[in-house]
């Protein structure tokens, strides 16, 4: 298998140009995201779920394989809309997913939604590269992130749902940021690469602030064990996915 071949049970994500790489994180959160929406109270085709950033499309090819759920994936990047689209075309959820081009912050939606997620870019304030395109997809040039966050309050249901997946450096920053917007987080997983590193990414749920404050879920997960094989926390998440686990 080519190395710009990311191979699942049920589908193939061809990265070949894609500015932004499938991710053994990313693949996590979308599986997380999964299992959060399968073990919801809504039936998972009245949802309609909007993904921002889609890059391969990733993250709306796993709900689409979990979920019955309609699914808005869009995508700024013009190589990475092409890879997405292809992915999409030959996958099984076709019909379900509509790839978009285009910028979020400009799009005027016909709806609001029942479901918002996004890998949105990281490393803000970190050194960038010389690639223009590269600088878009793994900084905050293109969208930052309070935008991002005006955009999930506008676009969302009431009584819906988000889920962003960010570095854990951001936790005390993303907190404040949600507050301001009056969006409450209702689950944290924090996430490590092994039992033997510190967090580095987070996993988050929130909803449109309400009035009645609910207490936040908070939870753990390793990639990997000391032993530095998958955890069976992440086997369980990603069995239904993963080709080789």
């Amino acid at each position: 298998m080519a190395n710009s071949y990311f191979q699942f049970k049920q589908f193939t994500i061809n990265q070949d140009k894609c500015a932004m790489k499938v991710t053994t994180d990313s693949c996590l959160f979308g599986a997380w995201c999964s299992r959060e929406l399968r073990v919801g109270t809504q039936e998972s085709g009245d949802r309609k779920v909007l993904d921002i950033g889609t890059g391969t499309g990733l993250l709306a090819l796993m709900l689409a394989q979990a979920t019955e759920s309609a699914i808005d994936a869009v995508e700024i990047d013009k190589d990475a809309f092409q890879q997405a689209t292809e992915n999409i075309a030959a996958s099984p959820w076709a019909a379900r997913i509509k790839a978009i081009h285009g910028d979020v912050r400009e799009l005027l939606f016909q709806t609001q939604y029942d479901i918002i997620i996004s890998n949105p870019p990281f490393y803000e304030k970190e050194l960038k590269g010389d690639d223009a395109r590269k600088n878009i997809a793994h900084h905050n040039d293109g969208l930052l992130l309070p935008e991002l966050l005006d955009i999930i309050k506008k676009n969302l249901k009431p009584g819906g749902a988000f889920y962003l997946l960010l570095p854990y450096k951001s936790n005390e920053e993303v907190k404040k940021l949600l507050t301001e917007n009056d969006l409450a987080i209702h689950q944290l997983v924090f996430v490590k690469q092994s039992v033997n590193h510190y967090y580095f990414r987070i996993m988050l749920e929130g909803k449109l602030k309400a009035t009645k404050q609910v207490e936040t879920k908070i939870d753990e997960i390793s990639i990997k064990d000391n032993a530095g094989q998958y955890t069976p926390a992440f086997i369980s998440l990603l069995k239904d996915y993963y080709l080789h686990l």
